[in-house]
């Protein structure tokens, strides 16, 4: 008896009590199936028969029931009926895969359940269902690619994931020293996390964060940010005391620093005579407007820019050249740790897309403790806790079911959602709402219209926290594979689908999903569309956005004016119900790029245009006035002269 419910229990089988029958049910976690009797072993095996096909009819008509933990069954509690009255009804939001009454892994000691006994029965806890959702995993994918052989990353582990944490704080930590110790300035806002990503872009290194193997070791875009820092800061004016300080403080800083520096003397001269000439004029003239001051600062940046730039430059690339350094050795230790704790050919054959898949089997995972606050979901291992929302705790459920094959009985699931957590709060930073803007996806209107209108059913850029399907490219194909990731956008190619793309925005990286976008589609002659999303910056212009205007591709250009939509915040995962969407304040170009067979299926027709207009008009109860940060080599008063909220855009 021991060995069948053992088995039994395996299967999905729990054992539950109704309450309004005062008798006990059996409830299948993984089918959603209800029984009053005692189950047959070998009727349905979901682990090596997932869609039933191989099960034998089931009496009562109950053998339909399951399409992969997405149906809810109404117990006799709901109807007041036998077991032969169970319908199966489509439900309005996913509801978790947990069993009822017992869960894949150990609760903690306040969670756990007392025993029923026939004199006080007790209630089979009602799987958690989310007020509001925003995602579908309902919908297929339609993506196609060429079948690739398993990806060679190293699998997750919350030790080696602990001690990446440590390094990329370190390396902050490093980065924000030699700003200050060198140029005597904060480091740019949000410059770190712009890095990673323009890094990744020609990054050939092991390490899925930290850049270890690139080619200019001196990244344009740390370089860009820091020079236009140089030699302050500028910020946004509004009030002309505020533009007089400025100012001063300006011609005073490009003195001090000309004087400091190994500097020509023409550019001494230059840059002595332009700064005295604006103090002398600052010291008779008391009658100047704001526009004043500020038609003279611009002057003197002109005039002493140059020469303040040429003599910082070597020090800059000092500290570009620093933190890869750093990074590249911290890559290498970690990845010497990583392989001491733990080909075929590529094939031509055309599937539809899978989750990426490591070659490395998973060592045995350490304990990951979990226990709720509230609405949220608190996993700790070894003195580190991430925290998550239970609506989003039970998407990474889902979505843990629909594309993790290495581990159906959750045995190491809260380890790689601490893994997960851990390294995307690493990538955001840890500065207040750091680096959320770089994780903003679309309304969840718009996802209808975009499924429904233009057949999308992937995300290009996207993460198990943030997507909306199931099936999307994210940063992360070590972690995020067990999610339903694909990998990179950059190293997907598919040759068939239609996708939506809504890049972070960092100009490098926009860049190469342009010249991706071409490759692809001037490859293939099966129906393939890129709906993208990107702001509609035009002063100065973006290159991708002009590449994309420019392209042969381009079927439809249109514009969503600024403060007219929306975005979900990057941090929805953890931040309050309230501040799950905000308004853009820039425009957002929207632009399809499609093949002749893409153009055919999924052209830009009027009407379907319009209703994808319409899913963009905000609704003006949700939404809050933020902004999303602005392209790498605008003035960094432009990025930071928003109110700082809850979020920023993505």
């Amino acid at each position: 008896h021991s060995s069948v419910k053992y088995e039994l229990v395996q299967a999905g089988w729990a054992k539950c009590w109704s309450r309004r029958e005062n008798r006990p049910y059996y409830f299948n976690r993984f089918t959603n199936q209800s029984l009053w009797e005692v189950p047959v072993l070998g009727q349905h095996d979901v682990i090596s028969d997932p869609l039933g096909l191989n099960a034998a009819p089931a009496e009562g008509g109950d053998s339909n029931l399951g399409n992969g933990g997405q149906r809810k069954r109404q117990s006799s509690e709901e109807q007041g009926a036998g077991p032969n009255s169970f319908k199966r009804v489509e439900p309005t939001t996913p509801i978790s895969p947990s069993t009822p009454g017992g869960k894949p892994w150990s609760a903690a000691p306040e969670e756990k359940q007392t025993p029923a006994t026939p004199t006080t029965p007790s209630p089979a806890p009602v799987p958690y269902r989310p007020a509001v959702v925003y995602w579908d995993l309902d919908i297929q994918t339609n993506a196609v690619i060429r079948e690739r052989r398993p990806a060679n990353h190293l699998p997750p582990h919350p030790e080696i994931e602990l001690q990446r944490a440590q390094l990329v704080t370190k390396l902050r930590q490093h980065y924000h020293e030699l700003c200050h110790q060198r140029e005597g300035i904060d480091p740019p806002r949000e410059s770190f996390n712009r890095w990673l990503l323009e890094r990744k872009v020609i990054d050939k290194g092991h390490d899925p964060l930290l850049p270890s193997d690139c080619d200019p070791v001196i990244s344009p875009s740390m370089f860009r940010e820091v020079m236009n820092d140089i030699p302050i800061r500028l910020s946004r004016i509004k009030y002309k005391e505020e533009a007089r300080k400025l100012l001063f403080k300006y011609a005073e800083a490009a003195k001090k620093m000309i004087d400091s520096r190994n500097a020509s003397p023409e550019s001494r001269k230059v840059v002595k005579w332009n700064a005295e000439d604006t103090m002398s004029w600052l010291r008779r003239d008391h009658s100047a407007s704001k526009e004043d001051y500020m038609d003279r600062l611009e002057h003197l940046r002109q005039q002493c820019g140059p020469h303040v730039a040429a003599v910082a430059k070597d020090s800059v690339e000092g500290i570009c050249s620093k933190i890869y350094q750093l990074s590249a050795e911290y890559s290498r230790r970690l990845r010497q740790t990583h392989l001491k704790a733990c080909a075929s050919p590529p094939q031509s054959r055309l599937v539809y897309c899978y989750p990426v898949r490591l070659t490395l089997p998973s060592p045995p995972l350490p304990r990951v403790e979990l226990h709720f606050e509230n609405d949220m979901a608190c996993l700790r291992f070894r003195g580190e806790m991430v925290k998550v929302n239970r609506g989003h705790f039970s998407k990474l459920e889902l979505l843990y079911r629909y594309s993790c094959i290495d581990d159906p009985r959750f045995e190491k699931f809260l380890s790689r959602v601490w893994c997960l957590l851990k390294r995307y709060q690493v990538m955001f930073g840890s500065g207040a709402n750091e680096g959320t803007g770089l994780q903003g996806a679309l309304p969840v209107p718009v996802f209808e219209a975009l499924n429904r209108q233009f057949g999308v059913s992937f995300e290009c850029f996207a993460s198990p926290l943030n997507c909306y399907f199931k099936q999307f490219c994210s940063a992360f194909p070590d972690i995020d594979g067990f999610f339903g990731s694909r990998g990179p956008f950059l190293s997907f190619g598919p040759v068939s689908g239609s996708f939506e793309a809504n890049p972070p925005f960092c100009e490098e990286l926009m860049d190469a999903m342009v010249t991706h976008f071409e490759d692809l589609l001037d490859h293939s002659t099966e129906p393939l569309s890129f709906i993208v999303f990107v702001p509609e910056w035009r002063d100065p212009v973006t290159p991708a956005l002009t590449r994309m205007e420019g392209s042969r591709f381009l079927r439809h250009q249109m514009s969503v004016p600024a403060y007219e939509h929306e975005y979900r915040s990057g941090s929805q995962h953890i931040c309050k119900r309230e501040d799950m969407y905000y308004r853009a304040v820039h425009g957002t170009a929207v632009l399809f790029l499609q093949n002749e067979a893409g153009f055919a299926k999924w052209g830009p027709t009027p009407e379907r245009l319009a209703e994808l207009t319409a899913a963009y008009r905000p609704s003006s109860s949700r939404s809050s006035s933020l902004s999303s940060p602005g392209p790498a080599h605008v003035a960094p008063a432009d990025r930071d002269s928003v109110p700082k909220q809850g979020v920023e855009s993505a």
